[in-house]
């Protein structure tokens, strides 16, 4: 096998540290202005790097919208596959459904906006392995709970209700205040999951 020497490590390291960089400030952009008025020009004046590292590393804007909708959403993943309860592993299913669909609400500003901005290719919008995760996770949620005799199909049931562009939609244009959408899933959840 062959050794990398110092130069190719260096190398990799600083790659690593840009891309970091690039999407922590562009994650700092979204939070001050939206996904609409993120530029390529303005992440790479924020991130003090080159505008052709930006378009090395993410090779478009909507190649960027999906890497920051990535990055952003970690933390998510990690909350609700290893959190605490109720998001987490520990709480009855029904719980854990109403708890995500909270949280998914809770960062619908930040995250909501992303995923509306990733949302630029029909033929991938469902395969998107953050989409398909949350989805995946759902199901597994509907087979505990044991009350849908088809818990893949209701969980894209489930996962349309939380769909990005949808709820800034109903939020924004409709004027559908936050609570009135998190009682709308709560009562999704409670008529899907329900006790037996």
């Amino acid at each position: 096998m062959r050794r990398r020497g110092p130069s190719q490590a260096g190398i990799r390291v600083d790659a690593a540290r840009n891309h970091h960089r690039l999407l922590e400030a562009a994650l700092e952009l979204v939070e001050a202005g939206g996904a609409d008025a993120l530029t390529m020009d303005d992440l790479a004046r924020r991130a003090q790097v080159g505008k052709g590292t930006v378009f090395r590393r993410f090779g478009s804007r909507a190649g960027l919208m999906q890497a920051l909708l990535d990055h952003a959403e970690q933390g998510f993943r990690t909350a609700y596959l290893f959190g605490p309860p109720p998001l987490g592993p520990g709480a009855p299913a029904r719980d854990r459904m109403r708890a995500f669909g909270l949280a998914r609400l809770a960062s619908l500003n930040v995250t909501g906006e992303l995923a509306r901005a990733a949302d630029v290719d029909p033929g991938t919008r469902y395969r998107h392995p953050s989409r398909s995760l949350a989805r995946q996770h759902l199901a597994g949620l509907l087979r505990l709970a044991g009350t849908v005799p088809d818990p893949e199909l209701a969980a894209y049931q489930l996962t349309a209700f939380l769909d990005a562009g949808l709820l800034l939609h109903l939020h924004g244009e409709e004027g559908m205040s936050l609570q009135r959408l998190e009682k709308g899933w709560e009562e999704l959840v409670d008529a899907v999951a329900r006790s037996s």
